[in-house]
């Protein structure tokens, strides 16, 4: 494993100090690299610690989806944006290029805008992991909508209680979702949700899978197909840097779900740095991060971050076993030529119980395949051993919270690349100014136990409040 690690850590020690010492000129110098602002920052960052209320780039104004589809179809119109790998028997995969990802989202972006969806307003989206997902977080992004994402299958009451605290006007689902070996019916879901909650959406907008239509209530309630009658190009909602893109719900410690806000200006900027820097992943790579939309990875990981980066980014419905056998991993990642995978230490116990020996492995090419980055809960040592032993590349536990929506620690493969501690989640990733803190208050020496605390304000891209 020593030919890919090293000792040095001078790039990133400078990189890091940088970022902690002067953090306006840090993130100054990249947020006016390649991005489309339609009015540039007054300030870089404007901090009230009494408040505890921070703006990142303040006054500046810009739209997400110009930075992550339209600067795109300017220049590589036909660079496949997503890949969708399917769990429907019924379906095959689809590529969509940067300029067929602008047409899918307008049409979105049209539907929500006739129902009365404005800036500001919120859409509760409620989908399985297909392509529709993306259309609608994108669309709502483009009209300047908030979205607010529930993860396809979760119980009535989540959902109610999601669309009670947003208050959304419209909600998009689908007919139902494929779990390995079952169908989640999603409408009875819906239904029972809807029911449950005090605020009363006005719209639904329900996505048929073939073969398992169900039947609609006219006129609240219409067909994807159906809805999708105006193609037309939707110009860009200018929004203000400190506005926000999307709501999303974690529990927390609280047991009551809380609404994690996203700020505009600050997630664009924060999360295309990360590409290459965390993960090192360069525009004409294929990333594919196996996780779902409906969690803070999918968020920042299958959609903003690699379309912000213009790269192409895999969708995957399915799981890393059952659809069909532990080796879904690898023909994906065969077939595709996928430069790095990112996913849950949970995914790859799953795989090496089902296949300790890796004869799945054996049978596919992953000659493209550069590193493995894992999230999500402890990456205990034995896994990540049995990874490294069978995949041949860096395997990375790096950690992170919806509150982030980035990593706060990382080992930076796109700055310098350092030995793996096994156990450990590596260094503070550059923006973060973190400290191992004493129960007397004093700083912690190297193997002293203390509480992880990160000076405020937070970086870019991090929840600058709850909803």
């Amino acid at each position: 494993m020593s030919s890919y690690q090293i000792d040095t850590r001078k790039k990133y020690d400078d990189s890091y100090k940088k970022s902690v010492n002067n953090p306006e000129t840090f993130w100054d110098e990249l947020a006016s690299q390649n991005f489309i602002w339609n009015k540039k920052w007054s300030k870089v960052v404007e901090w009230d610690f009494k408040k505890a209320n921070v703006s990142w780039f303040k006054d500046a104004k810009l739209n997400i989806t110009i930075n992550c589809i339209d600067r795109h179809v300017k220049n590589t119109p036909d660079k496949t944006a997503i890949i969708f790998e399917p769990n429907d028997p019924y379906e095959k995969n689809k590529l969509f290029t940067y300029s067929e990802l602008l047409r899918e989202v307008c049409k979105m972006a049209n539907v929500l805008k006739s129902m009365g969806v404005k800036k500001g307003d919120r859409v509760c989206i409620y989908l399985p992991m297909i392509p529709e997902l993306a259309f609608s977080v994108l669309a709502c992004a483009r009209i300047g909508a908030i979205h607010s994402v529930v993860f396809g299958g979760f119980a009535s009451n989540e959902l109610a209680s999601r669309i009670d605290d947003s208050k959304a006007k419209v909600l998009v689902t689908a007919s139902c979702g494929f779990e390995p070996g079952r169908t989640v019916e999603y409408k009875p879901l819906v239904d029972e949700a809807i029911k449950m909650a005090s605020h009363k959406i006005e719209k639904m907008i329900l996505f048929q899978r073939s073969g398992h239509e169900v039947k609609l209530t006219a006129p609240k309630e219409i067909s994807w197909d159906e809805s999708l009658s105006n193609a037309n190009e939707v110009d860009c909602v200018e929004m203000k840097s400190n506005e926000f893109a999307y709501i999303l719900y974690t529990s927390g410690t609280t047991g009551i779900p809380k609404g994690i806000v996203r700020d505009i200006g600050g997630h664009i900027v924060a999360l295309k740095w990360t590409m290459k820097n965390i993960y090192n992943i360069d525009t004409d790579d294929i990333w594919w991060s196996a996780s779902d939309i409906g969690w803070i990875v999918g968020h920042s990981y299958i959609v903003y971050a690699p379309l912000f980066k213009g790269c192409t980014t895999v969708l995957f419905e399915g799981k890393p076993v059952g659809t069909p056998d532990a080796g879904a991993f690898w023909k994906i990642i065969s077939d595709y030529k996928v430069k790095s995978l990112f996913t849950a230490p949970t995914a790859f116990r799953a795989i090496k119980k089902e296949d300790p020996d890796g004869k799945f492995f054996s049978k596919y090419d992953l000659s493209a395949f550069e590193s493995l980055f894992l999230a999500g809960e402890r990456a205990d040592p034995d896994t990540i051993k049995w990874a490294e032993n069978l995949l041949n590349v860096p395997v990375i536990d790096h950690w992170w919270q919806t509150e982030t929506s980035w990593a706060i620690s990382s080992n930076c493969t796109g700055i310098e690349m350092m030995k793996t501690k096994y156990g450990s989640a590596c260094k503070a990733v550059p923006g973060y100014d973190v400290k191992i803190i004493k129960s007397d208050n004093s700083i912690a020496k190297p193997n002293e136990m203390g509480d992880i605390v990160v000076k405020l304000p937070l970086p870019p891209g991090t929840f600058p409040t709850l909803w």
